[in-house]
């Protein structure tokens, strides 16, 4: 150790030494007693140089302090702002994540002016996700009031979306031209998202059947009929599978599938397709709940010839789904209502049909789930305004219709 020490020692001595002898040579070649050469150019470009660096170093602390300053302190706009930018909200963003959302885009000054605006607003962490349609450089309060404007109805004035809605008793077919036509997603997105309903929140126990039929496991019955509203650029399995959740929420709150197994003792699914042919043979909702009850007493009444429906309504669904056009009663074929390869036939095939020929609203759903009391087997719509008459026997049936045909229904 010691002598490592001693030769670091000798080694720095003899650099300076070296040092010395230099600065002396240096010294004997331009004479004694004279003064070095000044090197004025270096010291001016070095002090240039500084003056360059201090300016820049003050002008971006400047800068700085200015985005810093944007972040943390309050400065606001004073203006409800010009021209418009689209903001999206995302779900679960919390204040301070929309008030930098807000500055980012150029809406607000600062976030803790938006921050601000919140905590001063009773309603200011009321703001619901989405695309919203605003103005650059707004006054933090005046950008909170039009997240949160809404009209009349309830409706966000802002918000940038589509809206749809689906009305009771629309089949899926038509729900995906509607769908495509308000969102511009193509029918066939929306057909092969239809193909496996489970993927789009269909529990799979709704396709058990008691009855030991087939079922027809497609999306029919499951598109809940209400108003929806998409963001911009929302795909097909996105639509469906919110309409889907609304079916399932709707089911948990009416307790149908529980309700129907214990009081009619019958599958969810065939509770579910007898809620879709109430929903499309009862004009009225106050008629629905005997509709239902006709459908239980041919279906399980055992009074009813060979326990069929005979409902020309699944006849058209058929119809429909196979590429051809619905018929009156009246039109309809001896050849269409006894077709062998129709899987919708209840004319000559017993028990409910395959599947729902809709989609059921909550005033069918309680129908099927709460039929009335009664021993109808017939029924016949009897006049415009939609009022339906029920009867237990043929002859009264034959009445109904003659009175029908009188009013111009039938």
């Amino acid at each position: 150790m010691l002598d490592e020490l001693e030769l670091a020692f000798d080694d720095g001595d003899r650099r300076r030494h070296r040092h010395r002898r230099s600065a002396a040579r240096r010294e004997a070649a331009r004479g004694f007693g004279e003064k070095p050469p000044r090197r004025t150019g270096r010291t001016i470009f070095a002090l240039l140089m500084t003056f360059v660096l201090l300016g820049a170093l003050a002008a971006g602390g400047v800068y700085g302090y200015g985005k810093v300053r944007d972040f943390f302190t309050a400065p606001d706009y004073t203006t409800a702002g010009a021209g418009e930018v689209h903001v999206k909200i995302n779900t679960g963003d919390s204040a301070t994540d929309i008030g930098l959302t807000l500055h980012k885009d150029g809406v607000v000054k600062s976030v803790k002016a938006y921050t601000n605006a919140v905590a001063a607003n009773a309603k200011g962490n009321n703001v619901q996700p989405g695309l919203y349609k605003l103005a650059r450089h707004m006054k933090a309060s005046k950008a909170l009031d039009a997240l949160l404007a809404t009209d009349t109805n309830g409706v966000l004035v802002n918000k940038i979306s589509f809206k749809i809605t689906v009305p009771e008793g629309m089949i899926s077919s038509d729900v995906f031209a509607l769908v495509s036509k308000t969102t511009k997603i193509p029918v066939d997105d929306l057909k092969n998202a239809a193909k496996d309903p489970a993927a789009l929140g269909v529990p799979s126990w709704w396709f058990n059947r008691t009855d030991g039929k087939q079922s027809a496991r497609s999306i029919e019955g499951f598109l809940y009929p209400a108003t929806y509203e998409f963001d911009p650029g929302v795909d097909a399995r996105t639509v469906l599978s919110t309409m889907v959740a609304k079916f399932n929420q709707v089911n948990q709150d009416l307790k149908f599938s529980d309700s129907v197994q214990a009081q009619r003792q019958i599958s969810p699914y065939e509770g579910l397709i007898a809620a879709s042919i109430a929903q499309a043979e009862a004009p009225l909702a106050s008629d629905m709940n005997k509709v239902a009850r006709v459908l239980y007493n041919r279906v399980y009444g055992g009074k009813f010839p060979c326990s069929c429906l005979q409902l020309d309504s699944t006849v058209n669904y058929w119809l429909r789904v196979s590429g051809r056009e619905a018929q009156d009663s009246r039109n309809l074929t001896n050849a269409q209502l006894h077709d062998p390869k129709d899987p919708y036939n209840t004319h000559d095939v017993a028990g409910m049909p395959i599947g729902p020929i809709d989609n059921p609203g909550k005033d069918a759903l309680q129908a099927a789930e709460n039929p009335a009391s009664g021993d109808w087997l017939f029924f016949v719509t009897i006049d415009k305004q939609g009022h339906t008459a029920f009867s237990n026997n043929f002859q009264q049936f034959q009445q109904d219709v003659a009175t029908a045909t009188k009013n111009g229904v039938l």
